[in-house]
């Protein structure tokens, strides 16, 4: 698949969102399972949700990675035992839009890596994933792959 990269200024989104030390190889398995628990909170907060799309944040660090998996809230809110209040960071971005399956989307990382590697662009922490509302046709589902930049 041929990608798209851009470069864009982005606001912070605030997001409910669950956290997990995990492994790379391991996220695609827990994505899932971490996302019931933001949404269960959300039931009972009609005043956060907007209905927003599901966003998972990757803090790559020497030791391994942390993720944060959650949805798009409307506001800020007090941190509960399962579900946290983070969001995705403001600032100017790499990015690129993949249309498929999610499990094709390590292409869309490895186009945006290498665009910045032969744009002379340096990457910063974190990158993270926006995720279109559902289709049942896999071609048709959207996935915003952004990474922050220095």
């Amino acid at each position: 698949m041929t990608y798209e990269v851009v470069i864009k200024t982005v606001p912070e989104q605030v997001i409910a969102a669950a956290r997990r030390r995990t492994t790379l190889t391991a996220v695609s398995e827990e994505i899932g399972p971490l996302l019931a628990h933001p949404w269960e909170f959300l039931k009972g907060r009609p005043d956060l949700h907007m209905h927003g799309r599901n966003v998972a944040i990757y803090w790559g660090t020497p030791a391994g990675v942390s993720i944060e998996v959650g949805v798009e809230v409307g506001t800020r809110f007090e941190d509960q035992p399962e579900t946290v209040c983070s969001a995705t960071p403001a600032g100017t971005v790499a990015m690129c839009v993949h249309f498929g399956p999610y499990d094709q989307l390590g292409e869309a990382h490895q186009a945006v890596r290498k665009w910045c590697a032969a744009a002379g662009r340096k990457l910063a922490t974190p990158n993270w994933e926006i995720y279109g509302h559902w289709e049942e046709d896999p071609a048709k589902l959207r996935t915003d792959v952004l990474y922050l930049l220095k």
